[in-house]
């Protein structure tokens, strides 16, 4: 019988959750025992290579390139996660969300207290550099998430839990700890 494929990506986040992901500790070893991994930074696989059965996603929707990355992930996988924040409320990237863009830009390029621009003050403009989205967005504005798990970054306990949930055909279950806010 084939294992489950998973595949995982950083959209406009730390990399935080992969962190949290690789805390699982020996335990990912078993993991690999479990699951065949595809595109992801965890093996370095750059493109689909086959039809997935669950794909971990971290991070928001900042640029063009995150919302091409994020529909080519609903495209591939059974099952979307949003993993962490960002991805779920746009964590600390959507704090640009009440400043225009060019604002933003502006401050970063030419007018921000550690700018050294000694080339005339330009902001980048190239058709390789992905476009500003109006703001940061998370993933489920973008395309249907089947599952959100929250933290900052989630705990390595939790991801390994859903993932052993999905694997196995079990139901996840979020304990009240996760998601209470008091």
């Amino acid at each position: 019988m084939s294992k489950p494929v998973v595949a995982t990506t950083s959209l406009a986040g730390c990399f935080g959750c992969h962190m949290s992901l690789l805390d699982i500790d020996e335990r990912i070893l078993d993991l690999i025992d479990l699951v065949e991994f595809n595109k992801s930074p965890i093996n370095d696989i750059k493109k689909f290579t086959k039809r997935c059965n669950i794909g971990l996603i971290e991070g928001g929707c900042c640029n063009s390139e995150n919302v091409h990355v994020l529909k080519d992930f609903r495209e591939h996988c059974d099952i979307l996660i949003s993993v962490g924040e960002c991805a779920i409320m746009g964590g600390l990237p959507a704090m640009r969300n009440g400043i225009p863009i060019r604002e933003c830009l502006e401050e970063a390029y030419i007018n921000g207290p550690t700018v050294q621009n000694n080339t005339g003050k330009i902001i980048p403009n190239d058709a390789e550099i992905p476009i500003l989205l109006d703001k940061v967005y998370p993933c489920h504005e973008v395309v249907k998430m089947d599952y959100h798990l929250p933290g900052c970054p989630p705990r390595a306990d939790l991801i390994w839990e859903a993932l052993i949930a999905l694997i196995t055909g079990n139901e996840m279950k979020l304990p009240y700890q996760v998601i209470k806010f008091d």
